[in-house]
């Protein structure tokens, strides 16, 4: 049986995965709108699967016990600038979720939840992941400058 605090902070947690996949599905409209269309391929990519995460945690929530809520969803912004301030903007933004998981594991782990905590280590390491995906994409962005964007257009179509 998962604590009634535990529970409150993983459903806050499925409620910012939500956030995160309204965020990157308005940055994949930005990009279709630009004509982007790669970029806005690898950015509905992004958003399904923060909404599978939202998934993950509310099906975790029901085999201990706990009953998953969606918490209001605030707005997203829905206005950038170049491709590299977009995805400085996801870089940004998943160290942001970085930090909410760390501080879930830290929930778990005062309410003493063994099995939570072994659960949300899957999503620490996938940050790891995210976060140096999307580093590799403006690191790239950096490197090809404006002239190479269509080559990495291109190629985050493929993702």
């Amino acid at each position: 049986m998962i604590t009634e605090k535990l529970q409150n902070a993983v459903n806050d947690q499925i409620t910012a995965e939500l956030w995160s996949s309204n965020l990157y599905l308005q940055m994949a409209f930005y990009f279709e709108k630009e004509g982007w269309n790669g970029f806005a391929h690898w950015m509905h990519k992004q958003s399904d699967e923060e909404r599978e995460h939202a998934i993950r945690l509310a099906n975790y929530l029901a085999k201990r016990g706990g009953e998953a809520s969606v918490n209001m969803i605030d707005v997203v912004p829905s206005g950038w600038g170049s491709v590299k301030e977009v995805f400085a903007s996801v870089a940004d933004h998943e160290r942001h979720v970085s930090k909410l998981i760390d501080d879930l594991v830290d929930v778990a782990a005062a309410e003493n939840d063994k099995a939570t905590q072994d659960f949300l280590w899957g999503f620490v390491r996938e940050q790891v992941e995210e976060e140096a995906s999307v580093d590799a994409i403006v690191n790239k962005i950096e490197r090809c400058g404006e002239s190479g964007l269509i080559f990495l257009d291109s190629e985050l179509a493929k993702r």
